[in-house]
């Protein structure tokens, strides 16, 4: 029954994720990359002095800091340790190529979505902040196509509770939890429909469950307050450690790039057949990408949206900052250290299991310590992206409501028994599902930047031409 439904994921996945999406995508990004005249190389400089300096009297809910850290808190998840794995196992190593090209256009893909966030969104008198897909479809390009800005946000409530922001997270807490602590599932418990499990994942699902519950209680504001302590905190930890170990394997980098790149463009020279075709590792490498920077999905301006700032094209250059820290620094990092210590060609490993073995082998510690270290990283990045996913699919759900605070508390809850299940679900349909969820939730928005793109690039010429003194 399993192996059928397995099938029939995978078949619906290849579907979404076939070469339209993929075309859509990079095309969206390769456009906006040349109207905005390589925007993501002349302005990252002073996106990322903007990163950390909030704009002063400026209308919203959290600080531009705390937005981009509850974007970051969504992206920066299980997507940057075991999907980047997942990515490269099942795509070769030549993922990881297309998974920083897409990142590269990426960046411009979300400057736009937060510049189109902030001009578009609705502020209540309250200070209340609400936008995203859903408002610059229905603002900006006509009542007529409420009904895309409601499909974006149907999928975005669906990618939410069933994609990224519940299972594969908390899964992946759970089997990093249970990796260290019971790799051998020595202490087994049996539990109502699911059977037999190990006891170390019963108390993750349980312990995660109630820290989450206890944070999304607060709503934004302490989500975002949260965010802005760990996420800057457990980002520093795993770039030390994983920039360490390509140090320490230092000699090994320049063939290493050679692979992944041959790997590319001619999988089977290097997987030995086992990755046939340049199509297979594009798709997982730009999916597995996409999964972790969420450029294109529409997820972050949502986040954005909440910025107190007055200039649309500002949150824009701080957005676009996500998607540099998360998939051209985090991701390169772990696919990197994959690569080097040829972990992706270890057989048996799956998920956690291929980046821990690249710690584990790569760094001149004890396995444990190697191990343990990136379980915490891995804890902590789930958690936080479990958050602000809840933030991402309540507002979406908001959106589809107008507002009624019934449901949306009823979803909360929902999305609560989510997480608790995460754990007892398998891994390849658990990340089959959230592939196809991201896919469906990507086409409305990418329809929106497509259309909304000469906005985009008259706001950024007007600012900049107002703004010299920044040149």
């Amino acid at each position: 029954m399993m192996d059928s439904i397995n099938s029939l994921l995978g078949t619906i996945d290849s579907l979404v994720w076939g070469v339209p999406l993929m075309a859509l995508i990079l095309c969206g990004g390769l456009m906006l990359t040349v109207r905005l005249g390589l925007l993501q190389i002349r302005r990252l400089p002073l996106a990322l002095k903007w990163m950390l300096r909030n704009e002063e009297g400026a209308t919203g809910e959290i600080s531009s800091f705390g937005a981009l850290c509850t974007a970051l808190s969504a992206t920066i998840g299980t997507g940057n340790i075991v999907g980047v794995a997942t990515a490269v196992c099942a795509g070769g190593p030549g993922a990881l190529f297309w998974m920083i090209v897409a990142a590269f256009f990426g960046m411009a893909t979300k400057y736009a979505e937060g510049l189109l966030a902030v001009k578009y969104r609705v502020v209540a008198e309250d200070g209340h902040s609400l936008g995203g897909p859903f408002y610059y479809i229905e603002k900006g390009m006509g009542k007529g196509w409420t009904w895309l800005a409601k499909i974006f946000a149907f999928f975005g409530v669906m990618v939410g509770l069933l994609g990224i922001g519940t299972i594969t997270q908390v899964n992946g807490i759970a089997s990093a939890a249970q990796g260290f602590f019971d790799p051998d599932k020595a202490i087994l418990v049996t539990l109502p429909i699911v059977g037999e499990q190990s006891l170390v994942t019963v108390i993750a699902s349980v312990l995660v469950t109630l820290c989450v519950a206890a944070v999304l209680i607060g709503g934004i504001k302490r989500i975002a307050n949260v965010s802005q302590v760990i996420v800057p905190f457990m980002a520093v930890i795993y770039f030390v450690f994983a920039f360490a170990l390509v140090l320490f394997n230092i000699t090994k980098v320049p063939a290493a790039f050679a692979t992944i790149v041959k790997a590319a463009f001619n999988p089977s020279a290097i997987t030995g057949g086992v990755v046939g075709s340049m199509l297979v590792a594009m798709q997982n490498g730009m999916a597995r990408g996409i999964f972790s920077n969420e450029a294109g999905l529409g997820s972050a301006p949502i986040a954005a949206a909440a910025a107190q700032t007055h200039e649309p094209v500002r949150q824009g250059l701080v957005s676009m900052t996500g998607t540099f820290i998360d998939t051209i620094i985090i991701c390169t990092l772990t696919g990197l250290s994959i690569v080097l210590t040829g972990a992706w060609q270890v057989e048996g490993l799956e998920g956690v299991q291929v980046t821990t073995y690249a710690f584990q082998n790569g760094l001149p510690l004890s396995p444990v310590v190697s191990s343990f270290i990136l379980m915490v990283c891995l804890i902590f990045f789930a958690f936080t992206t479990i958050l602000g996913w809840d933030y991402y699919s309540e507002r979406c759900l908001e959106y589809l409501t107008h507002g009624k605070q019934g449901m949306i508390k009823a979803y909360r809850w929902l999305y609560i028994l989510a997480v608790f299940a995460g754990p007892f679900l398998t891994v390849k349909a658990v990340w089959t599902i959230a592939d196809i969820f991201n896919g469906l939730m990507a086409f409305p928005n990418m329809i929106a930047l497509f259309a909304l793109s000469g906005i985009v690039v008259k706001e950024t010429k007007d600012f900049f031409a107002k703004k010299k003194h920044i040149e």
